[in-house]
């Protein structure tokens, strides 16, 4: 069996036991923006629940026209006035072209970008973490 083959199999347990729908309205008004590292599990991490937040997920987790963009959609049109950054330890976007440096940098970066930002009504409330692979633990950057 393909791996796509098992992940059909698992989505129609899911499904069995599904009791949506979920409102689109977001139940903790909160965006999350992460690196799409598999590592991390960030409903987990944050204890999220379905249909408590936005996640948006790249490469790096770096504030790229495009998040902006979902950000303002995600303000917009779902409500959110919060956003936390989510960078991690061992990113392969330090090693990779066109990329960045230091994590800690990078979500210093993101955060400019965001309270910069014209499109973004809601951008007083932005925090940056960098997620620690090897403990699960979050740290605040300042």
């Amino acid at each position: 069996m393909s791996v796509t083959e098992q992940y059909l199999a698992n989505n129609r347990a899911y499904a069995s036991r599904f009791t949506g729908p979920l409102p689109m309205e977001l139940s903790q008004q909160v965006a999350v923006v992460a690196c799409m590292d598999a590592r991390l599990n960030i409903y987990a991490l944050l204890g999220l629940k379905d249909g408590e937040a936005s996640v948006i997920r790249n490469a790096g987790g770096v504030v790229t026209d495009d998040v902006i963009r979902s950000l303002a959609v995600s303000q917009q049109l779902l409500g959110t006035n919060e956003i936390i950054l989510i960078h991690h330890t061992d990113c392969r976007m330090l090693t990779y072209p066109e990329s960045f440096h230091d994590v800690e940098v990078d979500v210093r970066r993101s955060i400019s970008r965001i309270k910069a930002s014209p499109y973004l009504p809601h951008r007083e409330s932005v925090r940056g973490f960098v997620l620690d692979v090897a403990t699960g633990q979050l740290e605040e950057v300042t």
